[in-house]
């Protein structure tokens, strides 16, 4: 914990210098608008959404660059992950809307967007209550040959709505009573984590309506240690860490779901220095090169939402820790545009070393060979930019909104 002195000196001596800049901005060019500009043809590698909770938009960056490429706006509620179909050169997002602003009657959408111009194209209503949640984590998935789009509802009961994308129509409600999030494993099915420990595996006929469901056995406490949703994906597997830190991996390509043994990502001596796995997006996987990222942080029971200053990295076949990054500082990334200094310069520098690093909560990995790590601080306005192979903190995107949980590759 920061000394409550050392705190108010460093914001002094963080103030004196945004003062000393404070005539820079007078010096940048004017900006150009009126312009109009089209996406490339090819998805680039290093892409990445940042939905925006505060804005209810979703701006679209490049890693490489660090320049906003577009946007697409939300609805009422936190915006869920923008869906990408190379095949159709369409993006699908959730939208809530009311019919007096904020109150009044609800009607949901999957709005359709031309992947290249991001102007709308088309949308499907779907039953109004899919479901909202402070992060939008798992909430929303498109199957993997991309015809099927999959939204979480609850109202009280979970359901699933089922929407086929090529003929642009609701498909199907499917009842999941107890079961939440959606985890896409197949062209026609999608797996679910359970209330009572379970995970199931939902099956669905080649016209999207519901086959079967199976269920796995219980394979978790739901009390004693549970798992969170924020899980990755390789194939038909997936991997769920638990509040604890023990990770468990679930086979999705049988009938039902084949839960393996979980084991620690934290040795005991870790464990006695009180290492958690904590914020919101806080796992990444490289499928490429098999390594798992997970931000970590010192912290007792119930901090499992609290940012990390660490980004811990494994090779998950061999169950070990590989290295470790540190998070970079966004605090001068996100003042430097407002103060009109550069963060990457001797300002930003300066500032870096003077105030406290508040850590990040979510993290998103590319899977190209030469791999970036986007990570992102849910209250700042920037996301840093890593190399993933070397942990080097590369760049930082800045006056990427204001509040936001998730990065989401296109």
């Amino acid at each position: 914990m920061i000394h409550r002195a050392k705190l108010w000196s460093q914001l002094w001596l963080a103030g004196c210098l945004l003062a000393l800049s404070a005539n820079a901005s007078a010096d940048l060019p004017p900006e150009e608008v009126g312009q109009v500009a089209r996406l490339p043809e090819l998805v680039g590698d290093h892409w990445v959404w940042v939905p925006d909770r505060l804005f209810r938009h979703s701006p679209l960056f490049d890693g490489d660059s660090g320049k906003m490429l577009g946007a697409i706006d939300s609805g009422m509620h936190v915006p869920k992950s923008p869906l990408w179909s190379r095949s159709r050169n369409e993006i699908y997002n959730i939208d809530t809307v009311y019919s007096r602003g904020h109150r009044g009657e609800r009607h949901d959408y999957v709005v359709i967007y031309d992947s290249r111009t991001l102007d709308f194209k088309a949308e499907v209503e779907i039953p109004p209550k899919t479901m909202d949640t402070g992060t939008a984590i798992a909430l929303v998935g498109m199957l993997d040959d991309e015809r099927f789009l999959v939204a979480l509802n609850q109202s009280p009961g979970t359901s699933v709505s089922v929407v086929d994308l090529e003929a642009r129509r609701l498909v199907a409600e499917i009842q999941t009573a107890g079961c939440a999030a959606v985890f896409p494993v197949g062209p026609t099915r999608f797996g679910m984590l359970c209330g009572d420990g379970t995970a199931i595996t939902v099956h669905l006929k080649e016209n999207g309506e519901l086959d079967r469901i199976a269920r796995s056995a219980p394979f978790f406490d739901v009390v004693a240690d549970p798992i969170s949703e924020k899980g990755v994906r390789d194939g038909a597997t997936w991997w769920f860490p638990s509040f604890q830190g023990q990770l468990y991996e679930v086979d999705f390509s049988g009938d039902r779901p084949k839960p393996k043994e979980p084991w620690s990502l934290f040795s005991e001596s870790e464990r006695s220095e009180h290492w958690r796995v904590g914020g919101a997006q806080h796992l990444a996987y490289h499928r490429g090169n098999q390594r798992l990222y997970s931000v970590v942080h010192q912290g007792g029971p119930g901090s499992h939402k609290d940012p990390g200053t660490e980004i811990w990295v494994y090779d998950l076949p061999a169950r070990k820790r590989v290295d470790v990054f540190d998070a970079p500082n966004l605090i001068p990334a996100v003042l430097g545009p407002q103060a009109g200094f550069d963060a990457e310069g001797t300002i930003g520098k300066i500032l870096d070393f003077v105030l406290p690093n508040l850590g990040v909560h979510s993290i998103a990995v590319t899977q190209d060979p030469a791999p970036l790590l986007f990570v992102r601080h849910i209250d700042f306005g920037a996301v840093g930019v890593l190399d993933a192979r070397s942990g080097e903190h590369l760049r930082d995107m800045s006056e990427a909104g204001l509040s936001g949980v998730m990065l989401v590759l296109p």
